[in-house]
């Protein structure tokens, strides 16, 4: 256990000064563009699914929270809700950079989602006729507040003020994540042996992708930093991947069940980013698919 630890701390503490870096341009991006990439969406139109996948795969951390208040407010169509919350990645793109994975790979593996997220988009709005329904208003000044703060508890959302301390506390959470995660791996490696649990995810890839896909709808940054560690050490193959990741819309979820009162609705889009989630995770693994 001692010798697991020690490696996990050794790992964590090799990706920090990358980690931070990373998490610096994306702190910059984000208060640079954030403002210019909602409001681009908001007047996308038709063309929403589009645009909204295309620019949830940029690494922002609060653009799903963003769209979840503005679909309550039903500014933007439920396609481009969906799009935007299957193309968004959370954690996975700042983890794979630090840990220097091939830009190539880590390029597939947003393309294969943003292209998911277009067509479910589109599928979506043409089957349920939201055109008419976009632009009734907006959520107030209440429930705007209430994302920020939920944001701000979840350590997922931007704050204002100095971009190098945000990026160093987004830095800060997910090294413990990172840790906690790299240290369990290590224990099951130690105890199960690594081919045994590569066969136990391996050998079943419905349960597998299931489980996956349950493991990314957790509205924390954990479920994501969780998927892509285990992708990373060669536990879950891509499929799984995609799958966790696809529904993991960071906490777009949660704030989407304290604005938007249709709770029904809601369960519905959960539901829905579940089954999609899935069905296109055991769409990959039947197509071998490997990044």
């Amino acid at each position: 256990m001692l010798d697991a630890l020690k490696d996990a701390l050794i790992d964590t503490l090799k990706i920090t000064p990358f980690l931070y870096l990373t998490y610096l341009c994306m702190e910059y991006l984000e208060a640079h563009t954030e403002d210019r990439i909602q409001n681009l969406v908001k007047r996308a139109g038709w063309m929403g699914p589009f645009w909204g996948s295309l620019l949830g795969a940029v690494p922002q951390c609060g653009f799903s929270a963003a769209a979840s208040n503005l679909y309550a407010g039903r500014t933007i169509t439920l396609g481009t809700l969906i799009a935007i919350f299957l193309s968004t990645s959370d954690e996975m793109l700042p983890i794979m950079l630090s840990e220097s994975v091939p830009v190539t790979r880590i390029l597939r593996i947003l393309l294969v989602k943003v292209v998911i997220g277009i067509i479910c988009g589109f599928l979506i709005d043409g089957f349920c006729h939201l055109r008419n329904s976009r632009k009734t208003g907006q959520p107030d000044d209440g429930e705007a507040f209430l994302i920020e703060r939920l944001c701000e508890k979840e350590h997922c959302h931007c704050e204002n003020g100095s971009i190098a301390l945000s990026a160093l506390k987004h830095t800060g959470n997910i090294l413990v994540f990172v840790l906690a995660v790299t240290f369990l791996l290590n224990l099951s490696f130690l105890f199960l042996g690594e081919d045994t649990l590569n066969s136990l995810v391996k050998s079943k890839p419905l349960p597998g992708i299931l489980i996956s896909a349950l493991i990314g709808l957790i509205p924390n940054c954990g479920a994501s930093v969780l998927l892509t560690q285990m992708y990373l050490h060669g536990i879950l193959p891509a499929s799984h991947l995609i799958a966790g990741l696809l529904d993991g819309a960071g906490v777009g979820l949660l704030i989407l069940f304290r604005v938007n009162p249709e709770h029904r609705q809601n369960l519905l889009i959960t539901g829905l980013l579940y089954l999609l989630s899935v069905l296109f995770g055991l769409l990959l693994y039947f197509l071998n698919a490997a990044f």
